[in-house]
């Protein structure tokens, strides 16, 4: 019996008497098998068997937009990466010439970063403030924003990183949940344009996280690890009106450069995302968090690069960054290998129990995509 709710999903033994997280005794038929055998414990291993290419070395030098090296998502308020050093030391080696840190935050903490990155490695770290939404409580919300902005900038933040609570959690004095498009945000995304600062903005998540939990929904696996991460219960926006929240502020601001992490937060539809790249010339997307994703359609990925040249990014939001990342990331990007793992070591691939194909990007298109389009975009030389 298949039982969903809370973002589990539990399988239950038929007429067995041993313990669930026992493994069964060969069974006798498949049959036997697909009625005892718990979605956890399955772990099919592939037996297609194809080309392995190892790139250690992206084809021209990278920048790598969208990464995290702060103390914002650990547990503990420590840094996420203890050795900086031996961090620039890996950058080295795989040719990463510069890596944005996204976890920048506000205020002393603001600070801490641009010292320990920015100030410390010239050139080398990028280094994004956050927006406190808990303005949005205030009387004049959109003062109380821009005067934090002007903060920011004066301490040194080289760009704003928004992220999916915008939409997904905070609200206003009068309890409303507040949207990307809000009209009282517009001022604040538009000053950040007049002050040069890009706005990498992640809008909504998955589409699978927005869809019932039932037998349908292909990231259960996901979802059971990380029940927070659902958002198909009442009272939340639908990932349509998310993304086209999205799409209005970024008209609403034309001559502010927004970047639209996880491509554009809509990975599995790259005809849309294509056609507000099309419509929007301030709008760029990167790829961090989605060679799962692309991996399904490739050629779909490789059009969109073709077609936008100047508007997708590198980016990987692995943190903190390992070779390991980093070559997965060549190799998709650069060969025309198939049937690969997105996120080799792991025995349930995280956002998906699928293998990937390598996009093998146009030569002429990967100084742009790697490093061009990201230096134009944060000012770098």
């Amino acid at each position: 019996m298949i039982t969903l709710g809370s973002a589990r999903l539990t399988i239950e033994l038929l007429e067995m008497s041993i313990p669930a997280a026992r493994m069964v005794q060969m069974p006798d038929t498949p049959s036997d098998l697909f009625h005892h055998l718990l979605l956890r414990d399955w772990a099919p291993r592939p037996q297609v068997r194809a080309r392995t290419t190892e790139i250690t070395r992206p084809a021209v030098p990278c920048v790598d937009v969208h990464n995290h090296l702060g103390c914002w998502l650990t547990p503990d308020g420590g840094w996420l990466v203890e050795d900086v050093p031996g961090l620039v030391g890996l950058l080295d080696e795989h040719d990463v010439r510069t890596l944005v840190n996204l976890d920048g935050r506000w205020g002393e903490e603001l600070s801490a970063n641009l010292e320990r990155y920015d100030l410390a490695y010239p050139g080398r770290f990028v280094t994004f403030c956050h927006l406190d939404w808990g303005a949005l409580a205030a009387e004049d919300p959109t003062s109380a924003l821009l005067a934090q902005l002007d903060d920011a900038a004066s301490r040194g933040a080289r760009g704003i990183k928004v992220w999916k609570d915008l939409g997904l959690h905070h609200r206003d004095g009068e309890g409303r949940l507040v949207l990307p498009d809000d009209p009282r945000l517009h001022p604040v995304f538009a000053a950040a344009g007049a002050r040069g600062l890009p706005v990498l903005i992640h809008t909504a998540d998955p589409v699978a996280f927005f869809e019932p939990l039932d037998r349908h929904n292909e990231r259960i696996d996901e979802l059971a690890a990380n029940p927070d991460w659902w958002f198909g219960r009442p009272g939340l926006p639908s990932f349509g009106r998310l993304i086209g929240a999205l799409e209005a502020l970024v008209a609403s601001a034309p001559e502010t450069t927004f970047i639209g992490a996880h491509v554009g937060g809509h990975a599995e539809d790259l005809d849309r995302v294509g056609r507000m790249l099309t419509r929007y010339p301030n709008f760029h997307v990167d790829i961090g968090g989605r060679i799962g994703e692309l991996g399904r359609t490739p050629r779909a990925f490789r059009r969109l690069v073709v077609d936008h040249p100047r508007q997708v990014l590198f980016g990987t939001d692995a943190y903190p960054p390992s070779g390991q990342d980093y070559r997965t990331a060549f190799r998709f990007l650069e060969t025309d290998d198939e049937a690969f793992d997105y996120a080799p070591g792991c025995e349930v691939p995280p956002q998906g129990r699928w293998l990937v194909s390598a996009a093998h990007l146009p030569a002429d298109v990967l100084p742009d995509f790697y490093a061009g389009n990201a230096r134009r975009v944060l000012g770098l030389s």
